[in-house]
């Protein structure tokens, strides 16, 4: 069978997602949504850099788009600084009938406990006002903080501690609103940015954390939160700009899952402006990596070490995150309706993709 596929947004994720449905045997690209004016008109291939037209014209319309009356729409326009917006977005087009999976709003991924009823209750009901189905996942949070942990566990004895944690240079993650007005790099380390301001860390990603707690049985006290940062020690470049000595350049953050005064389930993050910088913190495998600790009887280390083909690991961090929608598209077709969780769905694999 053939499911009919709708981009939504073609920035850094939506264009690698235009890549893999043309890519898998199973998806049809039927549609491009684009925020941009000067986008609108352009043939979906050109959009995505593949050097060949897809016969698919973007367009700034939604209703020309949803009445195109998509199986599913492949999500992944920016949600960290437009929630409400992105909420919206994603009601509408399940109100539409159509199903989505999503790379945001990341807190989605495992709502329950994370944040309030009412910021999942609207996503929820227009699942069920439109019949349809809505995914929320991509690499981190996703796939190296849910199925791939939880695959560890399945070999596990006893398990005292289940970390997960990304270590990655992002220093060619061209993104500015992420990196510096988010994450807060290249700002005085006096400022407290969105990304560190209190219960955000546990909004963004407390869904991993619960997520896993539930995936394992376990009954969470608290989930809290740890920081610390690092100034640059000169001047110096990074794609999205300039970092000042003396501002932001690397920061680790831990979202940890408490029972009993001790931290049980671990999401963890090691974030360098340039590899050298705090070499006393965690190291990365080969040139960035997930890396998930299972402490217990056995122990267990498995690092899933990203490179592109273009040699950069923030290319395969994008591409994974794309992926991991477009190839999970037809499970959430034929999957349950409602907001379906990593918990929900069967094994996702590159089925069809074996050139």
């Amino acid at each position: 069978m053939t499911y009919r596929v709708v981009q939504w947004s073609t920035g850094n994720v939506g264009r690698h997602s235009i890549a893999g449905i043309d890519a898998h045997p199973e998806l049809e690209l039927v549609g491009v949504w684009v925020s941009n004016p000067a986008k609108v008109g352009k043939d979906a291939g050109d959009l995505a850099g593949l050097g060949k037209t897809l016969g698919v014209a973007a367009s700034g319309d939604e209703d020309e788009v949803l009445a195109l009356r998509p199986d599913c729409v492949v999500y992944t326009a920016m949600a960290d600084v437009r929630l409400m917006e992105a909420i919206d977005d994603l009601c509408r087009i399940l109100r539409s009938g159509a199903n989505v999976v999503s790379s945001s709003p990341v807190f989605l991924q495992f709502p329950d406990g994370v944040v309030p009823e009412e910021m999942s209750a609207p996503v929820r009901e227009a699942a069920e006002a439109g019949n349809a189905s809505i995914f929320v996942n991509g690499i981190d949070p996703g796939f190296a903080n849910d199925a791939f942990p939880l695959a560890v566990t399945g070999i596990s004895e006893r398990i005292d501690e289940v970390r997960c944690m990304e270590i990655l240079n992002y220093a060619t993650y061209d993104q500015g609103t992420v990196l510096f007005d988010i994450m807060g790099f290249g700002r005085s380390m006096d400022d407290v940015p969105m990304l560190l301001t209190p219960g955000v860390l546990s909004m963004a990603w407390g869904s991993v954390v619960r997520q896993l707690a539930a995936g394992l049985d376990v009954e969470l006290d608290e989930v809290a939160e740890w920081y610390t940062r690092l100034p640059a020690p000169e001047t110096f470049q990074v794609a999205s700009g300039t970092i000042e000595k003396g501002t932001v350049a690397a920061l680790r953050f831990e979202v940890r899952g408490m029972v009993g005064g001790r931290p049980v389930i671990v999401l963890e993050h090691v974030t360098r402006l340039r590899d050298d910088l705090a070499p006393d913190w965690p190291q990365p495998a080969g040139a960035g990596c997930y890396r998930v600790e299972v402490r217990g009887e056995p122990n267990y280390t498995v690092d899933l070490q990203l490179l592109g083909s273009d040699g950069d690991h923030n290319t395969a961090g994008l591409k994974a995150t794309a992926m991991r929608l477009v190839n999970a598209v037809p499970a959430v077709v034929k999957g349950p309706k409602g907001l379906l969780t990593a918990l929900d769905l069967p094994l996702i694999t590159g089925r069809g993709l074996v050139s």
